[in-house]
């Protein structure tokens, strides 16, 4: 490094690496300085005599109508990409699923049950006598698009939270799983048959996942982010087992048969981590 005061008046003297660094480092000097070394490098041929142009940044945008924030916002939620990719596929799946119903002729606003079993919901005549890929199928049904919406919005903010933390096929297999077991339960628990339909069981289950993991610590996070995960995810399962408790449409049985298997899940998967640490990159 060659200090400010010391600036050389013979540039020819100078070696090539010392002429690059003078370059390199214009902003510290004086521009003329900077612009002399670079003459200098140009009559040695070490660097064009026109240097090329950076291309003009594509625009994201029409010119003078720059792009609402608002609609970045919604790109990001339905765009898989990164540690946020199975989450968007998974809501996508849901909306379609919905649509081709409404197109088909169901009502969008409350799905006859003879419409809902046509499509696979979790209709215990059926799913108790050979027809057990009910169980899965009811996951990605919803009765009614304020049912979907809601569902929608808690499966995008708890796998923003989750999917990060397990990686995407953990995360698929957890939902899934969740769903299936939150369906079983639901037959169980229902004696005298049920229709079910709903992600709330999946998305439970990546509710208990999330809480067994910070309970757990079996995940690398500061204490603060570890408290609002679990004060957060827990009022938010609290609150959605108690409106479930007051109103009967609301299959309280399939959300804990989701939350549980969900919590086993963390669990287990904490105790993996623990003896089989992944490997630390340098």
């Amino acid at each position: 490094m060659l200090p400010a005061e010391d600036q050389p008046t013979d540039f020819a003297r100078l070696s090539d690496a010392e002429l690059l660094y003078l370059a390199q480092h214009a902003r510290r000097y004086p521009p003329a300085l900077g612009q002399a070394a670079l003459q200098e490098l140009q009559r040695r041929g070490l660097v064009p005599d026109e240097l090329p142009q950076a291309p003009p940044a594509a625009p994201t945008s029409q010119p003078g109508r720059p792009e609402p924030a608002w609609w970045a916002l919604v790109g990001r939620v339905f765009r898989p990409g990164g540690s946020y990719f199975i989450t968007p596929l998974l809501l996508l799946l849901n909306l379609a699923v919905f649509g081709l119903m409404v197109v088909q002729g169901t009502n969008v606003l409350h799905p006859a049950g003879p419409d809902l079993i046509r499509w696979g919901s979790n209709f215990s005549p059926l799913t108790l006598h050979g027809q057990w890929w009910r169980l899965f199928t009811a996951c990605f049904l919803h009765g009614g698009i304020t049912h979907l919406l809601l569902n929608s919005y808690a499966l995008v903010f708890i796998g923003v939270l989750a999917e990060p933390l397990v990686g995407r096929w953990r995360l698929l297999l957890v939902y899934l799983l969740s769903g299936v077991t939150g369906n079983v339960l639901s037959l169980w628990w229902h004696t005298r048959g049920v229709n079910g339909v709903g992600a709330s069981g999946a998305i439970f289950g990546l509710y208990g996942l999330l809480l067994a993991l910070v309970a757990t610590e079996a995940r690398h996070l500061t204490r603060p982010q570890r408290l609002a995960l679990l004060v957060n995810t827990l009022f938010i399962t609290a609150t959605s087992l108690a409106y479930g408790l007051q109103q009967p449409t609301v299959d309280n049985a399939a959300h804990l048969g989701g939350l549980l298997l969900g919590l086993v899940a963390g669990v287990v998967l904490g105790i993996w981590s623990r003896l089989f640490p992944a490997p630390v990159t340098p």
